[in-house]
């Protein structure tokens, strides 16, 4: 029966994909021509599963995909909406309308979907940073472990302690991410007392570059971080005419230690 239905011409296929029952769906799954599938995705006898595996392929032509989200049975479920919008060659006319009603987890996931559209991904990233501040304690802590990098960064900023942690330990946090977040112009302390002390974030150094600079730093791991600075960083943080005199002081002290006379003079000017 598969070898007579490879024989059949494609105008006859398309013709038979758009009516065929669903006890004789299977050959039509594995199609590859692209009237087929288009004729495929809008035969009305195709339930939320048919839906589904034909959303598993890769390589649905956009046409198809766009018929699939006017299939009956996409509109009333919420599960072929998603995969229609974690899908790489949906349409955005289809996928963005639906990422209205998704699930905030569901937002996050996408955001994360390595094969969606990058347009798709960063509109649901921003939709799952606009929400954040009116989610439940429990739900922010989960989405610091396990969103995005981006969405982890936004949730450092707060007073809460094991939210900080959380985000601290999301694997798609970034030294760049949290660059950023220092370079913002108001941090809790608590912030700064658990990023400076954590085992994998104070160690890279630019990071520390950063937490030296900065005010809210605990004083003795600012000190502990000066070692491990060369020499002409060290000079320019001490040039930087924001960081306190204290810390400058502190920060010359170290160098005499580590220059000869003749440079000791160059970095007190």
């Amino acid at each position: 029966m598969a070898e007579a239905y490879s024989h059949t011409p494609v105008a006859e296929r398309a013709g038979l994909a758009a009516v065929v029952p669903r006890s004789r769906l299977e050959p039509f799954f594995k199609e590859t021509a692209k009237e087929v599938l288009l004729a495929l995705a809008r035969n009305p006898n195709l339930k939320e599963h048919d839906l589904l595996r034909l959303l598993e392929r890769q390589d649905l032509p956009k046409e198809a995909l766009r018929e699939l989200g006017q299939h009956a049975q996409a509109v009333r479920s919420y599960r072929v909406k998603l995969a229609l919008v974690r899908h790489p060659r949906t349409p955005r006319l289809v996928s963005l309308p639906l990422m209205k009603v998704l699930h905030l987890f569901d937002l996050a996931r996408v955001s994360q979907t390595p094969a969606a559209p990058p347009q798709v991904k960063k509109l649901a990233e921003e939709t799952v940073l606009k929400k954040l501040e009116a989610l439940p304690r429990g739900e922010k802590i989960t989405l610091a472990r396990r969103g995005s990098g981006r969405v982890a960064a936004a949730l450092l900023v707060t007073q809460d302690a094991e939210l900080i942690r959380a985000a601290l330990s999301n694997p798609y946090l970034s030294e760049d991410h949290l660059l950023k977040v220092l370079a913002l112009s108001e941090l809790p302390a608590v912030l700064m007392e658990l990023l400076s002390h954590h085992e994998r974030w104070s160690r890279p150094y630019h990071l520390r570059l950063a937490l030296i600079r900065h005010p809210l730093t605990p004083f003795a791991r600012l000190l502990a971080f000066l070692p491990d600075i060369t020499v002409n960083d060290l000079r320019d943080i001490c040039l930087d005419p924001r960081m306190p005199d204290q810390v400058r002081k502190y920060i010359i002290a170290h160098c005499v230690r580590r220059l000869n006379p003749r440079n000791i003079a160059s970095l007190s000017h």
